[in-house]
């Protein structure tokens, strides 16, 4: 969908202008995977529309493959406006016009599985399932057991706005992280959606993925791991860096970005989280959703780094270039 971003800070009744950006979970994560090197498709639905025009170009000037997405002649592209505050901070507001939008029209028999499984990781949002009930039974197939499917990754996203019951629309995202092999979760969405915020709380709620990311904002995070059936799980909790934030938004896309492709390079649990939280920081110091990542090789040496360095990491606007990272005394 289209983001509308505030040029200052204030209720949506007093902003008078708008900057127009790309958003989307997915697309944001695959935008941050492909920026980072990784090979990505995203597929979805948009309007044949000049808004559609701009997504896929937007989208597709990250280098993800955008082959797979469909242009609806009928529905319109999705769009959002919100305040410039952090969501969880009760002056933020935002405003969805996707009903009947060309997202909306996604189902099973709209969007082919051959499409989603030729990669090693289908990434996947609680998001689209509160689109639209043929979203919801394509979220459904997709988080089902089947042979030879790629790992399922499922960031929970739980926003109240998008549901016309949140309770059930909690549920529902519970029933959909059960199918999944690797679940995120924000700390404070799963008190919202679940009334859970203990960590070892939710991972007791969500036995079944293999792994299990609990985000804690600012304070850090959480990795629970099941290697084998049976097997107790590795607990892994990282602190997250210092960072300067610019603008509290698009930091969980990121790290879901930034641990996936850890992920997809095979490194440990420490070093997972740490690329979550280096690709969040990225994030924090832009004002929009997107943000270019670090090097590799910087983000490698970063997230390596000794417990005592890592703990005296600061990053502010720029960071992303070698030279601007700043550590406290």
């Amino acid at each position: 969908m289209v983001t509308f971003l505030p040029t200052r800070p204030g209720p949506l009744a007093d902003v008078p202008s708008f900057d127009r950006a790309i958003g989307g979970a997915e697309s944001n994560v695959a935008c941050a995977l492909a920026a980072a090197g990784h090979r990505v498709r995203w597929v979805g639905r948009v309007g044949r529309d000049g808004f559609g025009d701009h997504l896929t170009e937007a989208i597709g000037a990250y280098g993800v493959d955008v082959s797979a997405v469909v242009r609806d002649p009928d529905r319109p592209t999705g769009v959002y406006f919100r305040t410039a505050t952090d969501r969880a901070a009760a002056t933020h507001e935002v405003v969805y016009y996707r009903t009947g939008s060309a997202a909306s029209a996604m189902s099973p028999d709209t969007v082919p599985y051959e499409a989603l499984t030729g990669g090693r990781v289908l990434h996947l949002s609680g998001i689209t399932a509160a689109l639209s009930d043929d979203c919801l039974a394509l979220m459904r197939d997709l988080t089902r057991a089947r042979p030879g499917r790629p790992l399922v990754s499922f960031d929970v996203n739980f926003r109240p706005g998008l549901w016309r019951d949140p309770a059930a629309g909690g549920r529902v995202l519970l029933e959909l992280a059960r199918g999944a092999d690797l679940v995120f979760v924000g700390q404070d969405e799963a008190g919202e959606a679940w009334g859970l915020t203990d960590p070892a709380a939710l991972r007791a709620a969500l036995p079944e993925p293999a792994v299990l990311v609990v985000k804690r904002g600012g304070t850090g995070a959480v990795a629970f791991e099941r290697r084998a059936v049976h097997e107790p799980d590795t607990v892994t909790a990282v602190p997250a860096p210092r960072v300067h934030v610019v603008a509290p938004v698009g930091a969980g896309d990121a790290f879901a970005a930034g641990f996936l492709s850890a992920t997809l390079r095979g490194l440990g649990g420490k070093e997972r989280i740490r690329h979550g939280h280096l690709m969040a920081a990225a994030a924090l110091t832009v004002p929009g959703d997107l943000a270019v990542p670090p090097r590799r090789a910087h983000a490698d040496r970063l997230a390596s780094a000794d417990d005592e360095d890592w703990g005296t990491l600061h990053l502010g606007p720029g960071w992303t270039g070698e030279d601007q990272e700043v550590r406290t005394p």
